[in-house]
């Protein structure tokens, strides 16, 4: 039997007009302590972004969120903040802010499987 993991998850979205508060899911980053584990992942689709109607570059958000991907995994291309530990890293990432990327507040689970569970939880939340 294999052991259960805790892990917390936040779904990363996308919020073209800040002030309309309208929104549409666009990643998904989950990390547990005990594992030392982390995956950030996100699905930009084109026609949903074409359909805001928003003033905001497709490739600045791009660049956004790759960025994120670099935080997340501990890359040298992260800045400083790449290097602080997991959790940290989770918590910067997953702060309230009021921008055009945003996370939905962190969410616990338990699994056996953190991959087979991030690819669940992607398929459901973004795609």
């Amino acid at each position: 039997m294999q052991e259960v993991k805790i892990y917390e998850y936040a779904v990363i979205r996308l919020v073209p007009k800040v002030e309309r508060e309208e929104f549409f899911n666009i990643g998904l980053i989950m990390f547990s302590k005990k594992e030392k584990y982390i995956r950030f992942e996100f699905h930009l689709c084109t026609e949903k972004f074409r359909s805001m109607k928003s003033k905001i570059d497709f490739e600045d958000i791009f660049k956004n969120l790759e960025n994120f991907k670099h935080v997340a995994g501990g890359e040298k291309e992260g800045g400083p903040i790449a290097l602080l530990d997991i959790p940290e890293r989770f918590r910067w990432l997953t702060a309230v802010r009021s921008s055009v990327i945003q996370t939905s507040r962190p969410h616990p689970g338990k699994t056996e499987d953190l991959d087979g569970t991030f690819e669940r939880l992607f398929e459901e939340l973004v795609k």
